[in-house]
């Protein structure tokens, strides 16, 4: 027995060229050693029967038993932290939106030609991948079969409040904006605050790490059990009470002012904290524009982003939250936010609904 134990990893995937390059990746890491490659998840559950991995790494569409089956399998029997390696397609991402609701806590997205290059190139995403998985509390990833219907998560929506501004709005606002960040486990995370707001809260903007393609599916799917709107944000959006804006995957967000009003701008650059959209970004821009009309949240994930932007939005006397420990899949970016006294008040997944309610609801 090494003084260090490795992660164990298994990953599944029907085609071999991506079984040998992930492997080779994973397997240059000290950390992590790679237990079995297998072509479908039939024989992966066989393997797992003798030794049970500590990550999975698997494809959705495979023969014999899909992606999704076998991750529900596992789910039932052994919750497991799993990654999924999926096609950067519409289709995929049909998919892997599922596979996300059924557990799956990460994506990493594959071309339909050039993978292997494509893999080599992925590399360092597809390690850090699985060492969030590794670290992740599996006994708080909620599937939605374990999720409650929000109440009046049905009700007919009123309409869209118009444009507002009126006399004396041109410099100061009393409209509030809410603003979140999170990355590993915050699917599921989002899923659980969100569902819970009633039509009327204020508006929110967030940033959930995660690739291009799949943020509007994930939207799409928030929005069939949320009372608010849920939405992939498009460049010049208004923020307004009732509804969520996601970040679009590979683009960044920004909150702007215009008189009286919040619009998000949508653009791209440079990779921030390794992430694009970024935490930071979103959080900067709140802390600038909004100040003390804001309230910040930053909830379970890998790694420090948004600490420094949560930062920033307590400086301008916005209201700050992170998501507690006990309730986090990854403690990443909350602690990284705590231990930089960006964070006003420390509460659990369970309650971040109410807090969102009583600030602007």
């Amino acid at each position: 027995m090494s003084p260090v134990s490795k992660i164990k990893v298994i990953v599944v995937d029907d085609s071999a060229v991506v079984r040998q390059v992930n492997r080779e990746t994973l397997e240059r890491e000290n950390d992590i050693e790679v237990i079995a490659v297998c072509p479908d998840p039939v024989v992966a559950l066989e393997k797992m029967r003798k030794q049970w991995p500590d990550v999975i790494v698997t494809d959705i569409e495979m023969p014999r038993m899909d992606g999704i089956a076998f991750l529900k399998k596992v789910m039932a029997e052994r919750p497991t932290p799993t990654v999924v390696c999926s096609s950067l397609t519409q289709e995929g991402a049909v998919t892997t939106m599922e596979a996300m609701a059924a557990g799956a806590l990460a994506i990493i997205t594959k071309p339909k030609l050039g993978v292997k290059q494509f893999l080599q190139d992925a590399g360092s995403d597809i390690v850090s991948a699985v060492r969030a998985a590794a670290r992740a509390n599996m006994s708080r990833v909620r599937t939605s079969s374990a999720r409650r219907q929000a109440p009046g998560a049905t009700a007919v929506r009123p309409p869209q409040p118009t444009a507002a501004g009126g006399a004396g709005a041109m410099h100061d606002t009393t409209e509030k904006v809410v603003a979140i960040g999170t990355s590993t486990g915050g699917t599921q995370a989002l899923e659980a605050v969100l569902t819970q707001l009633p039509r009327t809260c204020s508006g929110i903007v967030v940033v959930q790490h995660m690739p291009e393609k799949f943020t509007a599916m994930f939207a799409q799917r928030l929005d069939g059990v949320c009372a608010m709107e849920v939405r992939e944000a498009k460049d010049g959006d208004r923020v307004l009470p009732g509804l969520v804006l996601i970040a679009p995957g590979g683009r960044h967000m920004q909150l702007q002012r215009s008189g009286a009003q919040y619009r998000v701008r949508i653009m791209d650059g440079p990779v921030v904290n390794r992430h694009k959209p970024s935490v930071d970004v979103l959080f900067r821009s709140v802390a600038q524009v909004a100040g003390r009309n804001a309230l910040g949240i930053i909830m379970t994930g890998m790694g420090d982003d948004g600490a420094r932007g949560l930062k920033e939005m307590r400086d301008a006397s916005a209201r700050t939250i992170a998501e507690d420990e006990s309730t986090c899949v990854v403690f990443g970016m909350p602690k990284a936010a705590i231990d930089m006294g960006a964070v006003g008040k420390v509460v659990p997944l369970d309650l971040i609904a109410q807090e969102v309610i009583s600030y602007g609801g």
